[in-house]
Parts: C-alpha cells; structure tokens; sequence
C-alpha cells in the first residue's frame, strides 16, 4: 500500500515491475489519498498488505502495536551500514525507535519552498520576502491538518526555537507566540480556502494555467512539478526563506519510509524487496526516474537525478537541517488536534498566548495517548 499520486505510486509500480524480471516474485501496489495516508491506522494496513509505506511519526505507534516487522534482522548489517550512510538529513534514523529499525527510506522530504521561474528572478531569501509578495496576492500556504501544525515547527525550528518532546512545555510560550503571530499575519494575506488546502493542491494551482500565484514559501517539495510537461507551468523548488539567522534550519521532516507487515505470510521475501527499493543503484536509479523522489543521497547527488530542474541540489540544504517530529504512541492523534486547534485560531484570530497554551495541554495529555478536544469546535 503506497499514496495515492505519481510521486508515491509510479516508481513503486515500475521498480516492482523490474523486480519480478529478477527474482520472479510479483508485487502489486493499492494506493490512498494524500489524507488517508496521513491519518489511516497503519495496523488495518498491515492486516491486509505485507509491505506499507509509512511515515516516520507512526513508528511509536507500531512499535505499541507490534504490526510491522523490525528491518534490522541479523545478517544484513553491511547493508544497513550503506542505508545509514546515504541518510539524506535524519530521514534513516527518523524510523529508528526503542533501538529497531521499522523502515528504510524509499522518499526523503521537508518543508521546502516552491516558486514560479517564470515570474520571479529568484525565490525569497527570508521570510519577509515572502510576506511582501502575499500582500501582493501572490502566495499560497497549505494549512490543511497537519501542514499547519508542519507550518508551525518549522518556523519555530528555523527561529531556532524547535518543540520539545518531553513532559514540560512542548512549545516554548513566548516563541510559540512569535510563530502564531508569523502565521495569523500570513494567513491573513492568503486566499482563506488555504485553511483547507494540502502541498497538492497548492502545487496544482500553482502549475496551472492562468495563476499569478508565484510562490508557497512553506511546502513540501514534490519533485514531480519540477519537471517541464507535467503541468502548464513548471515550478522551481528553493530552501526555505529564512525567518531567523540560521539559514534553512528547522524545517519538518517529511517523506516516506517502506515498512514490512508483522502479519505478511511472505516476510523475508518482502524484507528483501524492501533492502532492494531502499538502496542507492535503486534509489539513483529506475525508482527516480520512474518520477520517484528518492530517500537516498545517492540520488539526491546524481546529476542525471538533478536535471530535472536542480529540484534536489537547491534543496538539499533545507533536508539536511530538517527536524524530526516527535514519534511516541500519541503523537498522531496530537498532530490532528494541535493543527485543527491552531486553524481554529488563525480563522477566528485568537490570543497567540492562548493557541499556544492549547498546544501544550494537548500534547501533554498525548504523552499519555489521551488527546482531548478543543472547546469552540474545530476549523
């Protein structure tokens, strides 16, 4: 089971379709929407599919629910070494938990920036930048739970402020006042039917025909639309402007990570498949230019890979000073709630204060898995 769109299904198809020609055993892939993979219990998945792509902040959850299979089995250890050598960021050790590895990367991401060549010299440098060009009317920023709580780390993170994972104070008070207010400033400068849209939709509007809409200076990249013909318009792809004086730290860690169900009937021939998928000859390979968007350096540094509009090269730096999500058993349900909470502020501009004081309590009470509502409803 992969994600529905030709970033996340194509290359699993086609480098399936190359491993039968190998090792003569068939993969077949299902696929589901952007949101669903977000949100969808992994162990329904794993019930029904021997191998899942997954992303890093479930791990606390399978680890509770003992339905994916450790990756990290004996004999394989050069192999592994390679994977960890061709970590793009943190994105290898962001499936490690409680000392086991639950999945190789196959899909490395951060909040990136996107913009439009054709309408602008260059992308913004900071974010003051991007804030002129809203009063413009020329920007979009996904705010669809969760990217406006992925908003919110990685201004936090770039100001050089990132949450914390334990008991105490999640998001320091006065910096997570800051960062509300960064967000209710441009979020009152976007198009409102922001509040409801994902990285896709923000990058489709853009690419398409018509739009003045030059830049989303927060987003997660998706190399697809880097590249001339899949859209009217070809994006460009840059690191995050930066808010603080750090350069582009801080950005929530994204991308995707190829898991194995604890229920399949044919484990070791689906952990070897993943040991093959997540590889760099892979990964540079029939996995990118099946319009994949790689997990491993190998690629990322390739120069065939980067011909497709420098999308890897230009935003290298952002991946390699990504910030991982907390991943304990309770964080999913956190990340839904903490974003609605935050929509609900930017819509009906709350006390910054009062947003962040929400935030808190809701992730304390995740720590116990026990994540509660938000008075007043949700965005």
């Amino acid at each position: 089971m992969t994600w529905s769109h030709p970033r996340g299904y194509d290359p699993m198809v086609a480098c399936s379709r190359l491993w039968k020609q190998q090792t003569g055993i068939a993969v077949e892939w299902d696929k589901r929407s952007l949101q669903d993979f977000e949100s969808f219990p992994v162990e329904e998945l794993a019930r029904a599919y021997d191998l899942i792509v997954v992303d890093h902040p479930h791990v606390g959850q399978i680890t509770a629910e003992n339905c994916l299979a450790p990756l990290d089995v004996t004999g394989r250890e050069a192999e592994r070494a390679a994977l960890a050598a061709g970590s793009v960021g943190r994105s290898y050790p962001s499936y490690n938990w409680q000392g086991r590895q639950w999945a190789f990367p196959i899909d490395a991401a951060s909040q990136v920036q996107a913009w439009r060549p054709d309408m602008l010299s260059a992308a913004p440098a900071s974010w003051a930048d991007a804030l002129d060009l809203a009063r413009q009317g020329r920007v979009l920023l996904p705010l669809r739970p969760p990217h406006a709580l992925m908003v919110f780390y990685t201004l936090a993170g770039n100001l050089g402020r990132p949450a914390g994972e334990g008991p105490g104070d999640h998001v320091d008070p006065a910096a997570g006042k800051q960062v509300f207010e960064m967000m209710r400033e441009i979020a009152a400068l976007v198009d409102p039917a922001c509040l409801g849209m994902d990285p896709i939709a923000v990058l489709e509007q853009m690419a398409g025909s018509g739009s003045r809409i030059a830049c989303a200076p927060l987003i997660y990249g998706y190399v697809s639309y880097a590249i001339a013909g899949f859209r009217p318009n070809r994006l460009a792809f840059a690191d995050i402007p930066a808010a603080g004086n750090a350069g582009p730290k801080g950005s929530a860690l994204g991308g995707t990570g190829i898991a194995v169900s604890a229920f399949s009937k044919a484990g070791q021939e689906a952990i070897d498949f993943a040991y093959w998928i997540a590889s760099g000859d892979v990964q540079r390979g029939p996995y990118a230019s099946a319009g994949g968007q790689p997990g491993h350096a190998a690629a990322w540094a390739d120069a065939a890979v980067n011909a497709a509009g420098n999308f890897y090269k230009d935003t290298r730096a952002t991946l390699e000073g990504a910030w991982v999500r907390p991943r304990h058993d309770g964080y999913m349900a956190f990340q839904q709630a903490a974003s609605d909470r935050i929509n609900l502020g930017l819509s009906e501009r709350h006390n910054a204060a009062r947003v962040v004081a929400d935030l808190n309590r809701l992730f304390r009470e995740s720590l116990s898995t026990q994540v509660s509502g938000v008075a007043g409803g949700g965005a």
